[in-house]
């Protein structure tokens, strides 16, 4: 008997209010991924894609529908997902050894463990010789590399990543999106990052989700299907990437049955709440 996915996510719809209006962030998503699998999602602003990834990590649960990781139902945060942000979210007064320790707040494991684990993730994102330092003492990229670690350190069974690099110079970008890469592979833990970033979806997925806007729902799933490491360049991963974008770019073609229940596209007061969901 096969296992079931390691993520299921069932009929889920979640609805903002806001003054007295409600506004749909997704409708009626589902979507399977199994274990060891790295999926990427992107859609236009607003379509739900942040809020499907806090729904999944467990730190949200008002919605309708079902999620389940590892068949158990999602009712909150679990030490078994991580969850890096698309700020470090580094405490400036901690260490980044004592950042990434942070990970293991409740893990209930002892001293010189704990002490081994943070080690071992600094040595797996390249940072050993900064262990000592403070965030303020980092680039950027050297932060958002702080942040993975943490997020990894409790070896935590699946990760979610809310656009881990949309902050960084094209250069460091490219560079974390290897080292990433690298750390799937040799973890090989499900992961689940949002995007708006069509090259890196197709670089590091193998599976792009491509949602349509207002209200949220998955209007298409892309199959990458090619070897690892992968080349940008290569003419198979452009010819994905122009499906991704080719679809991605008729999700902005108006909907007529979406129209009256998309209050927040004549709502000002709701512009911000859109931006919110992702």
């Amino acid at each position: 008997m096969s296992k079931g996915p390691h993520i299921q996510i069932r009929n889920v719809t979640r609805q903002f209010q806001v003054n007295g209006g409600s506004l749909t962030a997704l409708d009626d998503v589902s979507l399977d991924v199994a274990e060891g699998e790295f999926v990427t999602i992107v859609g236009a602003s607003g379509c739900g894609k942040s809020t499907l990834l806090r729904l999944g990590a467990g730190l949200d649960t008002t919605y309708k529908g079902a999620i389940n990781h590892a068949g158990e139902p999602v009712d909150g945060p679990s030490l078994d997902r991580g969850m890096v942000f698309q700020e470090p979210r580094l405490f400036p007064w901690l260490t980044i050894e004592r950042n990434i320790a942070l990970g293991l707040e409740n893990s209930g494991l002892p001293k010189g463990e704990k002490k081994a684990l943070v080690e071992q993730h600094l040595e797996l994102v390249g940072l050993t010789g900064f262990a000592k330092a403070y965030p303020h003492q980092l680039s950027g990229g050297m932060a958002q590399r702080a942040g993975i670690a943490r997020g990894l350190v409790n070896r935590p069974n699946v990760l979610f990543l809310d656009e881990p690099f949309g902050a960084l110079d094209a250069i460091t970008k490219t560079r974390l999106q290897d080292e990433l890469q690298e750390i799937w592979a040799k973890e090989r833990i499900t992961m689940v990052l949002v995007t708006h970033d069509v090259d890196e979806a197709v670089y590091l997925g193998d599976r792009v989700v491509i949602m349509s806007p207002r209200p949220g729902r998955i209007r298409e799933i892309v199959p990458v299907g090619l070897p690892r490491p992968r080349v940008r360049t290569s003419a198979a991963l452009v010819q994905v990437r122009n499906r991704v974008l080719d679809s991605l770019n008729n999700t902005t073609q108006p909907v007529p049955q979406q129209a009256a229940r998309n209050i927040g596209e004549s709502s000002p007061a709701l512009r911000p709440v859109i931006a919110a969901v992702g």
